[in-house]
């Protein structure tokens, strides 16, 4: 599992370790990691062309440490001070004595560096790039490797923000622990491949953020034992669909039959194309407290202006997910009712309408957003979108690892509804079978676009669930 720890809980463990080692070691570590990423981007140091954006404070003095280790080793390395009188003093003197140099020309090392190294602002940076760090980064050739020290610079570290100008790194090298904005968007589209460098901080157990990986994942996934029957595995309705909108029926119920649960139960008006499609689906007519025993509903995609089964099923003493349409009649009081679980499926325009924000708000503070989702429900909440959050009330926010752009295509929010309402049914709790469904909704919509990325439809992500699946318990 990945787990990113605020800038204040990096700030305090890193004074501690400070207080216990030789003055400037902590900085040593930092910088010889670096210098090995750097090395290994590179593939031969020796003759290769290194430039330093060094900013003032410990940031640019682990660039300027880094940059003496790959002096020593052969590169060519020049230094560009945005502030020279604030320097880091010691990491200048180690560079001049290792054979680098301080830039006389900026525009002209820039344009001929193989490497760029971005030592502007630190995890304690506020706000964008100052123009005169953004008109450097303009100098930078296209076939140039430009590594973030820690974070991409002009990023907000604990937030994930970007407020203004800011480096677009083809690799982000961080120190003791990742923090929240190297996860989340938009700088986590900012920061490239992560690199993580073991600096020997001690962190608390509990972090800001973390994301799952195969492992932790493969130990959710429900597993029927061999006195399952397909009602012990759990049943899930989906109401879902209308005349009008037909195949969101389809796909919720298409990804609920690859979720976990042992039978899917589906009540709406669409049920000929549904059988048409999964002749193994329960169906009925309704209303949804007539339709049978479930152990969670999925309401929402695709239903319209029908929100009379919305109240029955916020009734009902299971858990629910609401998604889409469904999203539209909610108010928190309705939700903050219910004494089952609660797991809200919005993207950013509905999270937009449900917080009273616009668009445009949500998805430049995603971690925000989802956090006060959570808290003003009082539910679990999954906010779709490049990267997907998961938020509640008590535990860190968890971001989704997994996915592609090709996943922005009709349907395939439905599809992620029936996938976790079924994992909801099989006994997750909500973070968890929200975590679950985003994470092989990804790695099923990686598989359909293929090695070299193509486009999907939703029906094709579906179909690629149980590979999803297979993948995780494999790997």
């Amino acid at each position: 599992m990945r787990t990113a720890y605020s800038v204040s809980t990096v700030r305090a463990a890193e004074q501690q370790l400070m207080a216990e080692l030789p003055d400037g070691a902590l900085m040593q570590r930092a910088a010889a990691g670096l210098a090995v990423a750097c090395g290994e981007l590179l593939g031969r140091v020796y003759g290769s062309r290194v430039v330093l954006l060094v900013g003032s404070g410990d940031n640019g003095g682990d660039a300027l440490y880094a940059g003496a280790r790959l002096a020593k080793r052969g590169a060519g390395v020049v230094a560009v001070l945005l502030s020279p009188e604030r320097a880091h003093p010691g990491g200048l003197s180690a560079l001049r004595a290792a054979g680098g140099r301080v830039s006389a020309d900026f525009r002209r090392d820039l344009g001929w560096a193989d490497l760029v190294v971005d030592g502007v602002v630190g995890i304690g940076g506020r706000g964008g790039l100052r123009p005169e760090a953004a008109q450097l980064l303009g100098y930078v050739r296209e076939s140039a490797m430009l590594v973030a020290v820690d974070l991409p610079s002009g990023v907000d570290a604990d937030t994930g923000e970007v407020a203004g100008d800011a480096v677009r790194a083809d690799a982000t090298v961080t120190f003791g622990a990742y923090k929240p904005g190297l996860l989340i968007d938009p700088a986590r589209g900012r920061a490239g491949a992560l690199r993580l460098v073991d600096i020997g901080l001690e962190l608390p157990e509990r972090a800001e953020a973390e994301a799952l990986q195969h492992a932790e994942v493969a130990e959710l996934l429900p597993r029927p034992a061999a006195e399952s029957d397909k009602y012990r595995r759990g049943v899930v309705g989906v109401v879902a669909g209308s005349a009008r909108y037909p195949g969101a029926a389809v796909l919720a119920v298409a990804g609920a039959l690859r979720g976990g649960a042992g039978a899917v139960r589906y009540v709406g008006p669409a049920a000929d194309a549904v059988l048409a499609r999964f002749p193994e689906t329960l169906v009925h007519a309704g209303p949804p407290d007539k339709a049978g025993r479930v152990q969670s509903w999925v309401i929402g995609p695709g239903i319209g202006d029908e929100s009379g089964a919305l109240e029955e099923v916020l009734a009902a003493d299971v858990p629910v997910l609401v998604d889409a349409d469904g999203l539209r009649f909610l108010t928190p009081e309705r939700v903050r009712a219910r004494t089952a679980g609660t797991l809200l499926t919005p993207h950013a325009g509905e999270a937009a309408a449900l917080l009273g924000r616009s668009r445009e708000d949500i998805e430049a503070a995603r971690l925000r957003s989802v956090r006060e989702l959570a808290g003003q429900y009082g539910a679990t909440v999954l906010l779709k979108g490049s990267t997907t959050l998961i938020a509640d009330a008590e535990e860190p926010v968890r971001v989704n690892s997994t996915g592609t752009g090709w996943l922005a295509t009709a349907g395939s929010g439905d599809v992620l509804s029936g996938v976790t309402g079924s994992l909801l049914a099989a006994g997750l709790p909500a973070r968890d079978a929200a975590s679950v469904g985003a994470y092989l909704h990804g790695l099923a919509a990686r598989r359909a676009a293929g090695r070299e990325g193509a486009p999907v439809t939703a029906s094709e992500v579906a179909g690629h669930l149980g590979a999803a699946w297979r993948d995780v318990q494999r790997d």
